[in-house]
């Protein structure tokens, strides 16, 4: 018996279901790690994998960076948590403004989920409005507002997606389909004067990776404009991504508020919420807006974020997006050589590949791929020395450590595997 299979069965007696998130999950079992460097894992069963999972982004430097370890094992000499404000929180809140086109200020919490739920009460506290739109597929976290699905129909008020949630939490959640321009002025004409904000994934990484349709998001900008709703970009996967200035400065349009994580803390736990003055002015303790956690502005990750942001240059950009890039025209060519129905997504260093003969451009197209076939082909990858996300539904990205070496390793794996799918 292997060692993962040990741990897993030893697991599933403490952890439930013998993991921490059930993303981690996949049959028969998965692998344990044991430590990570640069775009690999290691197991505890000696088996090394290229990673194009990242632990879901936040590596984009790839495992136990350099600068980040040396800048965190000296913090830690000088203490993990004080409860009380660090000069660090501040040259990271100056670096974030810099670079984010809708950040003036900064409030830094300690996951993507924190930074969407109190983006969300942001809005609705200024705005004194009880509704907001989400797109259907789009996932914000695990707080109760947001994990909702569609029920009869796209723009029908979303039905609980959990057990737990009561339906009076999410009745005020109206659910529209991605890339569906008619869907959102509907829903707003219906809901006149009673929508707080409307929240997007940029791109839907939540999905795979589900593009945005070109002027789709001036579309977005432009209609909440009209109507005074807030515009709220969850850039937990695209920030600091698709660009320094992650994807409002990629594609040029600036929400109201953005909210930040992953990359943010340099594989340590973080979020922010960011945005203009006077909005972000409206939390407490100088409105009447409560947001707090012990660990906000965490030294470690704060650290962490400092030595992880420094790092992401011009050069950054370019090779992270050219190595993605060569990756998915594999995949295309690979898709095209073996007559197999399928379409892969790129932008920047996320891509994904949907075994379905339509264009994906919504979580209802999504849906219909074909998930045992993906599954066929994570599995072939796997046995070959490279992990990907072990769903269809997540989005595979390249750190600076895939050099052209390993992008050639990962091309002949993915070879391999297409000869059997």
């Amino acid at each position: 018996m292997s060692r993962s299979k040990e741990l897993f069965e030893e697991a599933k007696k403490y952890l439930v279901g013998g993991v921490n998130s059930p993303v981690r999950y996949f049959k028969p079992y998965p692998f344990f790690v044991e430590k990570a460097k640069d775009c690999y894992l290691f197991d505890v069963d000696g088996n090394c994998y290229i990673d194009y999972c990242l632990a879901y982004g936040p590596m984009v430097l790839g495992h136990a960076n350099e600068k980040i370890v040396e800048a965190v094992k000296e913090q830690l000499e000088l203490g993990s948590a004080y409860g009380c404000p660090t000069e660090k929180e501040i040259i990271l809140a100056k670096e974030v403004v810099k670079r984010v086109p809708c950040a003036e200020m900064v409030r830094f919490v300690n996951s993507g989920t924190e930074a969407t739920m109190s983006a969300i009460r942001l809005a609705r506290g200024i705005t004194g409005r009880k509704k907001i739109i989400k797109f259907d597929g789009a996932y914000h976290g695990a707080h109760d507002y947001v994990l909702v699905k569609s029920g009869s129909g796209a723009l029908t008020h979303g039905h609980p997606n959990s057990p737990g949630i009561p339906e009076e939490t999410t009745k005020n959640t109206i659910l529209v389909p991605f890339n569906d321009e008619d869907a959102v002025k509907k829903a707003i004409n219906e809901n006149k004067d009673e929508i707080a904000c409307i929240i997007v994934e940029p791109v839907m990484g939540n999905v795979g990776c589900i593009l945005p349709k070109d002027g789709y998001l001036e579309f977005l900008r432009e209609i909440t404009e009209e109507n005074d709703i807030l515009l709220i970009f969850d850039e937990v996967i695209t920030g600091f991504r698709l660009s320094k200035g992650g994807a409002q400065e990629y594609f040029g349009v600036v929400p109201d508020i953005a909210t930040l994580g992953k990359i943010l803390g340099g594989g340590f736990p973080i979020g922010a919420i960011v945005g203009r003055r006077e909005l972000m002015e409206q939390f407490s303790p100088l409105g009447a807006i409560y947001q707090a956690g012990t660990f906000n502005g965490n030294p470690i990750s704060v650290t962490a974020g400092i030595a992880t942001l420094e790092q992401l240059d011009d050069r950054f950009y370019k090779e992270t997006a050219r190595t993605a890039k060569i990756l998915a025209d594999t995949l295309r060519e690979l898709v095209n050589r073996y007559d197999i129905k399928a379409k892969v997504y790129n932008i920047a260093s996320m891509f994904q590949i949907y075994f379905n003969d339509k264009e994906v451009v919504n979580y209802e197209i999504a849906k219909q791929s074909e998930v045992e076939k993906f599954m066929k082909y994570f599995r072939g990858l796997l046995e070959r020395g490279v992990f990907i996300p072990p769903s269809q539904f997540e989005c595979c990205f390249t750190s600076i450590k895939h050099d052209d070496e390993v992008v050639d390793k990962t091309i002949k794996v993915m070879e391999d595997v297409f000869k059997i799918l």
